[in-house]
């Protein structure tokens, strides 16, 4: 679509409702915060300029709603008088003359690029104002939306609707695009004569119908024009925004045997046969290549897990972990910063921090990289095919030859050599008939703790 296109969105209410010590759309879902994922759809839709009117958290909402490849310009609303004098904070982005200007709020993050491409294509057939409605089988409280010979003729509010109008279940979002080059006239027109003192932007239909102009609507899914005003719809907007995302990556080939245990970040990337246990959650940043399986109670985050890796269950990649191909990481193991190479096995018990593992080395049952000296963070190189035996303490920095050996139990401070065997560990001694002599000395004191009777 050529046609120029102003986003201005909506972000400065004081979330009252909330109750919470920052800005509603600073909350997150999918670990994103709601204004950015309004944005997102924005940028998707083709738009690269929006206005932001913000107040309660300026600076952090105006960070939050910053996206590479968008022209984002923030505006402070000093006061709250309605829905119309909100739009009119971003008056000088709107006076600059773009072709569209489309009207949307910071607290619908399921919104998609789609209800924004219809109505500018209304704008686009001649419209002068198009809103955005949806279709629900619980209508009431919504304004309903009464169409006559395909043109919107009134927003009807459910307190001034006839009994026939409250039948329609067609309803206001509130989302609307308008006429850029009326856009200015139209909104300046919208006065406050009402019982709250406020400028209501769904004043604009019956304005634009007065001046001759054409006013439709377009429909939108239910779900996507869902609104957040208190931590109870939070977690209903969650719960959407999960099955959305899990539904499309089972269409596109990802197995998940139960997907309501699943919780995904608003980045994650799954491909084609990777399998996905129960009770796995993915925080920001994670790619797993298609062919991985990542096993029950799995929680991963800022991790790249190649194919034919297996995860799990209960282990936790941190933000660095990096797997290569054909490599294990089991149950009850760590991996932060650290590339397991190809064919490497880190099957249980195990953290490998700021470490690299060479390609087919195995690392036995509670091995640890001492990569923290207190102050700063080291590393461990540990090289291809070599074997690490259960309960190593490697303390970095320090490495580990291709091939070479580190017997069970020890302590590794300096390097190993390729195809070398690294002992750490005192020799053992044993002592004949010593338990015995231990066994009675404790049995003689407990009996000495006895109380007389």
């Amino acid at each position: 679509m050529s046609r120029s296109c102003l986003a201005v969105i909506l972000a400065a209410g004081d979330s009252t409702r909330m109750k919470s010590s920052m800005s509603k759309v600073l909350h997150p879902v999918a670990n994103r915060p709601m204004i950015a994922h309004v944005m997102a759809a924005v940028a998707s839709a083709g738009m690269t300029d929006a206005a932001l009117v913000v107040g309660r958290d300026a600076e952090k909402v105006a960070k939050a709603g910053s996206l590479e490849g968008i022209s984002v310009k923030s505006f402070l609303q000093t006061e709250r008088l309605g829905t119309g004098h909100a739009v009119l904070a971003a008056r000088e982005a709107i006076a600059e003359g773009f072709d569209d200007v489309l009207v949307a709020y910071g607290d619908v993050p399921l919104i998609t690029a789609a209800p924004f491409a219809a109505a500018r294509e209304k704008l686009a057939e001649g419209a002068d104002v198009v809103v955005i409605g949806f279709h629900t089988d619980k209508p009431f409280g919504y304004g309903r939306l009464l169409v006559e010979n395909g043109e919107l003729v009134a927003i009807r509010e459910e307190k001034d609707a006839t009994d026939e109008e409250r039948k329609v279940t067609w309803c206001n979002s509130g989302l609307m695009a308008i006429n850029g080059k009326k856009a200015l006239a139209l909104l300046d027109k919208i006065g406050n004569s009402n019982a709250k003192g406020e400028y209501y932007l769904t004043d604009l239909v019956e304005i634009a119908r007065a001046e001759g102009g054409k006013v439709v609507a377009v429909d939108a899914p239910e779900t996507e024009l869902t609104g957040c005003n208190n931590r109870a719809e939070l977690a209903v907007i969650e719960k959407l925004w999960q099955e959305r995302r899990r539904h499309e990556l089972m269409v596109s080939g990802v197995s998940m045997i139960a997907p309501e245990t699943v919780f995904l970040s608003f980045d994650t990337e799954i491909g084609q046969d990777a399998l996905i246990e129960p009770n796995v959650v993915f925080g920001p940043g994670v790619t797993i290549d298609g062919g991985a399986v990542i096993h029950a109670f799995s929680h991963i985050e800022g991790a790249h897990v190649s194919a034919g890796a297996t995860v799990g269950p209960f282990a936790r990649l941190r933000p660095g972990a990096d797997l290569a191909e054909g490599s294990k990481v089991g149950n009850f193991c760590e991996v932060k910063n650290g590339k397991i190479g190809e064919g490497a096995k880190v099957n249980h018990l195990t953290y490998i921090g700021d470490a690299v593992v060479g390609a087919h080395a195995n690392i036995g049952a509670g091995t640890i990289t001492c990569n923290y000296d207190g102050v700063n963070k080291h590393q461990t190189v540990i090289g291809a095919n070599s074997f690490v035996g259960s309960n190593s303490s490697l303390v970095a920095p320090v490495s580990i030859g291709d091939g070479a050996y580190v017997a069970s139990g020890s302590v590794i401070t300096e390097n190993v050599p390729a195809d070398a065997l690294a002992l750490g560990r005192a020799r053992q001694e044993v002592k004949p008939e010593r338990a015995k002599l231990i066994r009675e000395r404790a049995l003689a004191i407990k009996a000495a703790r006895k109380p007389a009777k």
